[in-house]
């Protein structure tokens, strides 16, 4: 029998501020690239590019680019679910699916990742559980800074850590 603790992962973080806010960091090409990517771009069934400010639908297909790297790195994908207002689901690296609710409680916005169908890999250096924890705890603080008003944590400067790759 498969050992499935290591298929999925849930991150959650509070932030201080509202859900429209939120739902717009997570939803938006220009949200997304004040907090997760270097560039987001979202692409309609009908292969028009969404604006910037634009809301993303479920069926757009998706090119991200990070800080850090030039354009031949990015990740494709698919919206799979966007409900307008706090939740969205899309395809992610290595097949897997990543689910983001929104809600709030007692006045404070909880943002709540998960991360599933997570393939089992026996090379540490290709271990998505492990890298993909990592990336979005990582991503999930830099998303509460930038929203609560904080500095954006990322590093921009490919140059810097470039003879580690």
């Amino acid at each position: 029998m498969a050992d499935d603790r290591w298929s999925k992962f849930k991150v959650t973080a509070d932030v201080d501020t509202d859900v429209r806010s939120m739902y717009e960091a997570w939803a938006t090409p220009e949200g997304l690239e004040t907090w997760f990517l270097r560039k987001a771009d979202f692409f309609a069934i009908a292969g028009r590019q969404r604006e910037p400010q634009e809301f993303i639908k479920k069926e757009d297909t998706y090119t991200w680019y990070w800080h850090g790297y030039d354009d031949t790195t990015v990740e494709n994908g698919q919206i799979l679910e966007a409900n307008g207002a706090d939740f969205v689901k899309f395809t992610f690296t290595g097949g897997t699916v990543v689910s983001v609710s929104i809600t709030c409680k007692l006045g404070v916005v909880i943002v709540e990742l998960v991360q599933e169908n997570i393939p089992e890999e026996t090379d540490p250096e290709k271990n998505l559980y492990v890298q993909c924890q990592l990336g979005w705890t990582f991503y999930l603080a830099n998303l509460k800074s930038v929203l609560e008003g904080g500095k954006d944590l990322r590093n921009k400067r490919k140059d810097l850590f470039s003879s580690f790759k």
